[in-house]
C-alpha cells in the first residue's frame, strides 16, 4: 500500500493544484465542478472515446488520449500528474479500469479521497459495505449465505461475463427458481460460473428506491446532504411500463443496465432520517477505514411502507449523478445555489487550499 504520508509530501509542494480524472463514468460530472471554482483540468481518454470530452470543450482544459485506460498509470503520465500538481478525483470507471493493485500500490499521485476504501465496495472483502452498515447502525437487506437458504423473493448480484463494469442481477423466490435462472444465464453467456460462486445474494427489499447522496471530509464542519437521484435501467424499466397482459406474453431476458438518472426528492418529515443516516455511516468509517471518508459517498436506499430505510448498495467514491447538479433543493438549502458532487469536490479543494489544509483530504 502506498503510504500516505508519502502523497501527502507531493501534495504539500502543490502550489496550483488541477483537477485529473479518467474519462469515464462521471469525468464530465467532476470537470464541471472543477471550472465552476476556476481550476484548470485533464482528462485521460481511452482511443475511441474521447468525443464528448472534446465536443463539451469548456470543461476539458487538457485531453490526453491513451491506447487504453490502464495507461494512465504508467510512469510517465504519473510524472506528468505530479509535475502539473494534478489531485486525482476517483470513481467508479477508475477503480474498474486501472484495477485495485494500482490504485493502492502503484499509482504515486495524490488521490482526492481515501484509496484505503475503495476496496470496502466490494461484497467479497471481508470488512465490506454489509459490515460498515451494521458497524454503523443501518438497516441493510437479510443476506442468504447459501442459495439452498432461499426461502422468499431475493435478488442475485452478480457482474456481467464479459462487462465486468454492467450488472446481471436477477430476482429469484427460491433455491429451484435460483438454480433454473443461473443455469439459463451462464448457458447464454451472459454470466460466468466463477462470478456466480462470489456473488450476494439479498432478500429483495419492497419499497420505492432513491439513492441518497452526501459529502464529507476530515476538513468538513458536518456531513452534507447533496441530493437524490433515481438509476434509469434497461430493460426492465421500459418492461415495467407494459401491461401485466402484454408481459406475461413475452419472453424477455431481464437487465439492470445503468442507462441514465432521473431527479427526486423526499418529504420533508423524513430529512432527519436521512441525515442520521449519512452522519451514523461517516463515524463507523473513520474508526474502521482510518481517515474515514474523503469527497462523496451514496448510500442507495429502499424507503418500505412502514417508512423504514433499507441501505441495499453503497457508494464510497463519486457516486455518478449529474442530474443532481442542476435538480437539487437541498444545496440551495444549505448554500443558497443549486450544485452537484462535481462542484462540491471543488469547493473543499479551495478550502483546504485557503485554509493550508490540502494534505488532510488526500491519501
Amino acid at each position: 500500500m502506498i503510504k500516505r504520508s508519502e502523497m501527502q509530501k507531493v501534495a504539500s509542494m502543490y502550489t496550483n493544484p488541477r483537477i485529473g480524472v479518467l474519462g469515464s463514468h462521471s469525468a464530465l460530472e467532476i470537470m464541471d465542478g472543477a471550472k465552476d471554482e476556476e481550476f484548470e483540468t485533464i482528462v485521460f481518454c481511452q482511443k475511441g472515446r474521447e468525443i464528448p470530452y472534446q465536443r463539451f470543450n469548456r470543461i476539458a482544459d487538457q485531453i490526453k488520449i491513451v491506447n487504453k485506460f490502464k495507461e494512465m498509470a504508467s510512469l510517465a503520465n504519473q510524472k506528468l500528474l505530479r509535475e502539473t500538481d494534478t489531485l486525482i478525483v476517483p470513481h467508479r470507471s477508475l477503480t474498474a479500469y486501472l484495477g485495485y493493485d494500482i490504485l493502492e500500490n502503484r499509482l504515486k499521485v495524490p488521490i482526492f479521497g481515501n484509496r484505503k476504501l475503495f476496496q470496502a465496495e466490494e461484497r467479497e472483502n471481508k470488512k465490506n459495505q454489509y459490515y460498515l452498515l451494521k458497524k454503523a447502525g443501518i438497516k441493510y437487506p437479510k443476506i442468504f449465505e447459501s442459495p439452498k437458504s432461499i426461502n422468499r423473493p431475493a435478488i442475485v448480484k452478480v457482474m456481467e461475463k464479459n462487462r465486468k463494469l454492467e450488472r446481471a442481477f436477477f430476482t429469484v423466490t427460491s433455491y429451484a427458481d435460483y438454480k433454473a435462472k443461473a443455469e439459463e444465464k451462464i448457458r447464454s453467456g451472459i454470466i460466468a460460473k466463477k462470478d456466480l460462486e462470489k456473488a450476494s445474494i439479498e432478500e429483495l427489499a419492497i419499497g420505492t428506491y432513491l439513492n441518497f447522496n452526501y459529502f464529507h471530509t476530515p476538513i468538513s464542519n458536518q456531513v452534507d446532504f447533496i441530493g437524490i437521484e433515481r438509476r434509469l435501467q434497461t430493460n426492465i424499466h421500459d418492461y415495467n411500463a407494459l401491461p401485466a397482459k402484454q408481459q406475461l406474453e413475452m419472453d424477455v431476458e431481464l437487465q439492470n443496465i445503468e442507462v441514465g438518472h432521473t431527479p427526486a426528492s423526499i418529504r420533508e418529515s423524513l430529512l432527519e432520517k436521512v441525515f442520521k443516516m449519512g452522519d451514523r455511516f461517516v463515524r463507523a468509517v473513520k474508526k474502521e477505514y482510518a481517515p474515514g471518508i474523503i469527497g462523496p459517498f451514496s448510500l442507495q436506499s429502499v424507503i418500505t411502507k412502514d417508512l423504514e430505510m433499507i441501505v441495499y448498495d453503497v457508494s464510497l467514491r463519486v457516486p455518478g449523478n449529474p442530474i443532481v447538479a442542476t435538480t437539487s433543493p437541498y444545496t440551495k438549502y444549505q448554500y443558497g445555489t443549486t450544485f452537484g458532487i462535481g462542484r462540491r469536490i471543488a469547493i473543499e479543494i479551495k478550502k483546504a487550499l485557503d485554509e493550508d489544509r490540502l494534505t488532510e483530504i488526500v491519501t
